[in-house]
């Protein structure tokens, strides 16, 4: 061993200098070149890739129910069942609530990182800016009244001057409430001002089609959910009216839809192209209204309108394309004069006749009914035309039940005005839908009687105790203010509770921008 001057250290040998001599430049060599030599591509994308993963998580999450993509797929337009309040009918309204809130993303613990959009980045990358579209923030606030909605089926009553929805009329009073509420503070409807009288914007006042008419000459009027601007507007109304098209296109006994039609789809086709509205969700958020039985026809003229839009029908009718979820079942109400004078009747204990009926005879159920009941017992007056000198108002006013059998449709004015006079409406009628069913639950204040057990009727009314028939009638009195009709309207009538209807499934539709 010796001490080698050329390195500073000892060495054992000639062979291991050597190889000492040898690794001690190339070690300082590598070492120098790693530390200068710039990084690789790959490296450098992977810390990008980390900065901007940072950046966007730090954003503050969209607004809930809005879409981040660009695409249009038509099978989210309607029936979010994950997002939406579903409208069952038969089912209670707590019952039709989800269980549990829908996902807000505002509040979510994990949110989702928004996929890289250079768009979306400053310059600085150290904070990104959303761009939240009018679109988005309408769909914002319905997501709040959604929850608002949820929240309230188990919370308190809420405070109103005018009314507060109480007892089992109602699937949840605390949920109809909360809905009705924010309707009046968020709903906007843009009419839309295409079409002239009398086809569009009119409708018959009196007559057993004054519904169509009464409701589209308030919507005309309205300044409290119209809106003038299309892009505040949650729904969008087509003032058509198919009475009208009846009488001034409909050649008398054709029996040919086709003028109608060809009105309707031109109609359409003309605001389509105006706007972008219609396009825009394929007409789910767009609604019309008809009493009229041949509005569902008349709805077939445009296979969107049929399938995708809020109709409001009078002839709400299962077995023929009436969809509970989606659409309105509307009151028919056969206005006469102011009908002040229809409202009230005796207590139960003034009326002597168990149940009564009178009028023509047409469709399937009304000869059924005359067969087995027409004169064969005093305790239920059915007939085909009453005596000269009775009043048919008066007899429903002495009648603990009054008798709803359809016609050829479903829809019957009888309803309302059993509601009226104070009288329990006995429903007669397979596939029918009552009005507000998603709000009201009927069996609380009527008796529904499928066409089967019609023979069996006098055995069906006479069981109901008279303990029973007392609450029937008197909840049908409490709720017979949502089928009034006012000039001008007045909160929780017949106009805002079908405003309500069409509130509750827009409430349904997410729309997303294009």
């Amino acid at each position: 061993m010796g001490y080698n001057r050329l390195c500073g250290c000892w060495t054992s040998g000639s062979s291991s200098t050597k190889l000492v001599l040898i690794m001690i430049p190339l070690i300082l060599v590598f070492g120098f070149v790693s530390v200068w030599r710039p990084p690789s591509l790959h490296w450098f994308s992977i810390s990008q890739s980390s900065s901007s993963w940072l950046a966007i998580s730090s954003l503050p999450p969209p607004p809930p129910f809005i879409n981040t993509s660009n695409s249009f797929r038509e099978e989210t337009l309607y029936n979010n069942t994950e997002e939406c309040i579903p409208l069952n009918v038969g089912k209670s309204f707590e019952e039709n609530l989800p269980s549990s809130a829908p996902v807000v993303e505002e509040v979510a613990e994990n949110p989702k990182p928004l996929p890289f959009n250079e768009t979306q980045v400053i310059p600085s990358m150290k904070r990104l800016r959303r761009k939240y579209t009018r679109l988005m923030k309408l769909e914002a606030g319905l997501s709040k009244a959604r929850n608002a909605i949820l929240e309230a089926k188990n919370g308190n009553n809420s405070l109103d001057p005018d009314y507060v929805p109480q007892g089992p009329m109602y699937w949840n009073p605390r949920a109809f409430h909360r809905s009705y509420l924010e309707m009046e503070k968020k709903f906007k409807v843009y009419v839309y001002k295409e079409g002239e009288p009398p086809v569009f914007h009119n409708g018959p006042g009196q007559s057993i089609y004054s519904t169509e008419g009464n409701f589209i000459g308030m919507m005309e009027i309205d300044s409290q959910f119209r809106t003038d601007n299309p892009d505040k507007a949650h729904v969008f109304f087509l003032p058509f009216s198919v009475v009208m098209l009846v009488k001034f296109v409909y050649v008398p006994d054709s029996h040919d839809f086709g003028l109608i039609k060809k009105t309707v789809f031109d109609y359409v086709n003309v605001i389509s192209n105006k706007y972008p509205y219609w396009n825009r969700t394929l007409g789910a958020d767009h609604f019309m209204l008809s009493c009229h039985d041949w509005g569902p026809e008349t709805s077939k003229a445009v296979p969107n309108l049929y399938k995708n839009s809020i109709r409001v029908l009078c002839n709400a009718n299962t077995s023929e394309g009436f969809k509970p979820s989606k659409d309105v079942s509307l009151p028919e109400i056969n206005l006469r004069g102011s009908g002040s004078g229809l409202l009230g009747g005796p207590s139960p204990s003034k009326r002597p006749i168990l149940a009564f009926f009178a009028g023509g005879v047409h469709g399937p159920v009304r000869p059924l009914l005359l067969e087995h009941w027409e004169n064969k017992d005093n305790d239920i007056q059915v007939h085909r035309y009453l005596p000269k000198g009775v009043s048919y108002d008066k007899m429903m006013r002495k009648s603990r039940f009054c008798l709803c059998p359809s016609g050829y449709e479903v829809a019957s004015p009888r309803v309302v005005e059993a509601l009226y006079t104070g009288c329990v409406p006995v429903l007669i009628s397979d596939h029918y839908v009552p009005p507000f069913s998603d709000v009201l639950n009927w069996s609380s204040f009527s008796v529904e009687v499928p066409l089967k057990d019609i023979p069996r009727l006098k055995e069906i009314l006479t069981s109901i105790s008279s303990r029973q028939y007392i609450r029937l009638q008197r909840r049908g009195v409490q709720i017979r203010k949502h089928f009034e009709v006012h000039s001008p309207p007045q909160r929780y009538d017949f106009f805002h509770m079908i405003l309500h209807s069409v509130w509750l499934r827009r409430l349904n539709v997410r729309i997303r921008d294009q």
